[in-house]
């Protein structure tokens, strides 16, 4: 995968997950090609990378995206909108679910805040969704009771942590465990990753 090989190239620290960033990759499209769609969460500076991902997965990242043909054709038939041929964009379904106040700080007040993430992924996740859970000790409770419904409800889960992955890790399809243990040093690689990851998406299915 050359945009993966280019991201090994200027990171050479991710070399030892080369492989596990090309599985995610593979995962991802075929969810996409499935009809399915991508969640994330994550908490604190993960939470904002959990946004992120979703900010380059649902517009244009570096490529132009068509809109689908029906969509055009549809739209085209009134004059009204047809000014949203000229500015919408193809889009691929991404839900972050840290920015789902009005749930979180319901289930919060109402359950344990630990499982915030878990109950909107039961809410969410179909068969062959994807879940993208950051966390940088792979431990963090609220992510891992995600990662688990998310298992039982049989969508795939791509884990992003540090070193040795943590408990996430057992309920993972892909881990992405970076070669770092301090917090800062794995956000500062987990973004590289995700926009890697999200490269190689638009440039498959656009």
């Amino acid at each position: 995968m050359r945009i993966i090989d280019e991201l090994i190239e200027r990171y050479p620290v991710l070399k030892s997950s080369k492989k596990s960033i090309e599985q995610a990759c593979e995962i991802v499209v075929s969810a996409y090609k499935s009809g399915c769609k991508v969640m994330t969460c994550g908490n604190g500076g993960s939470a904002a990378d959990s946004e992120h991902i979703v900010g380059e997965l649902m517009k244009s990242f570096c490529k132009k995206r068509d809109l689908k043909e029906s969509f055009v054709e549809k739209a085209n038939k009134n004059e009204e909108t047809k000014v949203l041929v000229d500015n919408l964009q193809g889009s691929l379904e991404a839900i972050s679910l840290v920015s789902q106040s009005a749930i979180i700080s319901a289930f919060a007040n109402d359950k344990n805040p630990d499982f915030v993430y878990a109950q909107q992924v039961y809410g969410y996740a179909k068969p062959n969704d994807v879940l993208f859970a950051l966390t940088t000790s792979g431990n963090s409770k609220n992510v891992l009771y995600a990662a688990m419904t998310a298992k039982l409800l049989g969508s795939k889960v791509i884990s992003i942590t540090g070193k040795n992955g943590g408990k996430i890790k057992e309920y993972s399809d892909c881990n992405i465990a970076i070669e770092e243990t301090e917090t800062y040093k794995v956000q500062e690689l987990t973004l590289p990753i995700y926009h890697a990851i999200c490269l190689y998406v638009e440039d498959v299915l656009f």
